[in-house]
C-alpha cells in the first residue's frame, strides 16, 4: 500500500506550506489523482484520516477531496488523443503503438483551504 507514504508527503509538503505561511490550521486539501495513477482513493481517505490526526500539527480535523483526472493519450501517426483506459497503448482511430500517455498518472495538490483566524 504505497497511498500511506503518498499522505506523508502530501502532509509533509502542506505542513511547510503552513509553516512558511504562518497558519495554524489547515481545514481541507484537494488532491488531483490521475485515473491510471495507481493510486486507490478509498485507500488513500483511509491512510489520510489516521495521518492527520497522528502525525499533523495543523492538520488535526482537516479534510481531503480528490478530483480524478481522465487518462488521455496521443497518437504521433494520427495525431489525435484518446481514451487510455477505453483503448490502452494501441490507438483506436490508426491502431498505431506510437502513442504516449499526456495525462492521467499525476498526484498533485491542487489547493489548500486554511481556517481563517479572523
Amino acid at each position: 500500500m504505497h497511498e500511506l507514504g503518498i499522505v506523508f508527503h502530501i502532509i509533509k509538503q502542506v505542513e511547510e506550506v503552513a509553516n512558511k505561511n504562518s497558519v495554524k490550521e489547515v481545514t481541507k486539501v484537494v488532491l488531483e489523482i490521475g485515473e491510471v495513477s495507481g493510486v486507490v482513493p478509498k485507500y488513500l481517505h483511509d491512510c489520510w484520516k489516521w495521518a492527520v490526526e497522528n502525525r499533523s500539527e495543523h492538520m488535526k480535523n482537516c479534510a481531503l477531496e480528490v478530483i480524478s483526472l481522465k487518462a488521455t493519450s496521443y497518437c504521433k501517426d494520427c495525431e489525435r488523443m484518446y481514451d487510455t483506459v477505453k483503448s490502452g497503448r494501441i490507438c483506436p482511430y490508426c491502431q498505431s503503438k506510437n502513442t504516449y500517455l499526456v495525462t492521467g498518472n499525476e498526484v498533485s495538490i491542487k489547493h489548500i483551504e486554511v481556517k481563517d483566524e479572523n
